[in-house]
């Protein structure tokens, strides 16, 4: 099933989860920059040009390709109350045919976290992968040492699976990341096989 030219929203509690938009530049900016050495320890290097413009354009763009053609669900999260970005979250290398599956990934500013915004957003994000998307499988994956993300994951009915090694550059290395795995229907522990 492909997103097609439709738009994206998903409404939560307190938040809209929506494509990145030209006009969010500056907002995003903002709270990548001020968030910069929170996010940097468990993110790929930025490029030098990571809080540009132009790579933001690039990136609204790719998004909207992405949500096009069905290969990820890239989207903001808005707090509605007051409309303030407080980070994104993004459905990517989403898998068809046999696979049925996809890859979640997410960040949030450093003035929103440990605010239960992340839980909602995963929580929706998930629900929409399964039941629009009809997708099977959820993976993501963080640092071992990354503790706060993991109870995230945890919390959201994300179960341990394994280890990947030299899964991502993190800070330049090539680092071992813990994986996770999110399934519709989670048959993992049970022992009534048929």
């Amino acid at each position: 099933m492909l997103l097609g030219r439709r738009k994206v929203r998903i409404e939560t509690e307190r938040l809209t989860l929506r494509p990145p938009a030209h006009a969010d530049f500056r907002d995003w900016a903002s709270l990548r920059r001020d968030s910069e050495g929170f996010l940097t320890r468990w993110e790929p290097t930025w490029a030098p040009d990571h809080l540009s413009r132009k790579a933001f354009t690039n990136r609204v763009y790719w998004a909207q390709r992405s949500i096009s053609n069905g290969s990820a669900l890239p989207l903001f999260l808005i707090r509605r109350e007051d409309s303030s970005l407080l980070g994104a979250i993004t459905l990517d290398n989403i898998r068809r045919g046999p696979a049925q599956a996809g890859t979640l990934g997410y960040w949030i500013g450093e003035s929103h976290a440990r605010q239960g915004y992340m839980r909602e957003a995963i929580e929706a994000m998930v629900h929409h992968a399964f039941h629009r998307l009809d997708l099977s499988r959820i993976e993501a994956a963080c640092l071992p040492e990354n503790a706060p993300s993991r109870g995230l994951l945890e919390k959201c009915g994300f179960k341990y699976e394994g280890v990947a090694q030299s899964y991502l550059q993190i800070g330049g290395r090539w680092r071992t990341h813990v994986l996770y795995s999110a399934l519709r229907m989670d048959r993992r522990g049970r022992t009534d096989v048929g």
